[in-house]
């Protein structure tokens, strides 16, 4: 049996959603963020030496980044039900496959990051230089970027009712997440076709599934 190393608002709830999907029996061991810190646990190291959710343990096989373990079930345990058929839709599957993590996610980790800068503990006197700073780095590195790639997949979004076509693939599963996330951050009118992707998303029955097993993101 599959176990799924998960850890709260990560990564993992995807992996959740891809094993209701495709009905693999599974164990979810659930790990605590530090509430100090919000990092991973200590004991997540025992598992894959980086300390990070999500992993999966099958037998001896033990597998991290999303990306990987999406990849892994789907060539051991799928039934091509979430897998491109065309020449087309399998060149837009490894694009947004790659593109979730590789793109999309470290803007979004630094946007996090920045916005947290002001309530990090800090001498009084270096508080404005760190909220002046964070401010610059929004809005002229973070922001931009953000809204070059919500603009991209918005327009790729009218045309497509799923990343890659007509149906639901694994590279919609990878990524849900990022975008999930990023919704405060979307507009209703520039981003309308990104919205009603994810309302779509959100009524899949093995997200819904997921949903009652992890519960929901919470928007970045």
């Amino acid at each position: 049996m599959i176990i799924l190393h998960h850890l709260e608002q990560s990564r993992s709830q995807r992996i959740v959603w891809l094993l209701e999907s495709l009905a693999i029996p599974y164990q979810l061991v659930r790990h605590q963020r530090d509430p100090k810190t919000k990092l991973a646990p200590r004991e997540l190291k025992e598992i894959h030496s980086l300390g990070k959710a999500p992993v999966i343990e099958d037998g001896d096989v033990v597998i991290a980044e999303s990306g990987a373990i999406i990849e892994y079930l789907i060539d051991k345990y799928g039934d091509d039900t979430l897998t491109p058929t065309t020449d087309n839709e399998k060149g837009l599957y490894r694009y947004w496959m790659h593109y979730a993590e590789g793109s999309l996610m470290p803007p979004l980790v630094m946007s996090l990051i920045f916005s947290k800068i002001p309530e990090s503990p800090m001498p009084f006197f270096i508080r404005p230089v760190a909220k002046k700073l964070m401010k610059g780095v929004t809005e002229q590195f973070l922001a931009p970027q953000l809204r070059d790639h919500f603009s991209m997949i918005d327009k790729h979004l009218a045309k497509h009712t799923w990343l890659c076509g007509d149906t639901l693939t694994a590279a919609d599963i990878q990524m849900s997440f990022p975008l999930l996330a990023a919704r405060k951050q979307l507009d209703a009118q520039q981003h309308a076709n990104i919205l009603r992707y994810l309302e779509r998303v959100e009524q899949q029955p093995g997200y819904q599934n997921a949903l009652c097993v992890v519960g929901p993101l919470k928007a970045m």
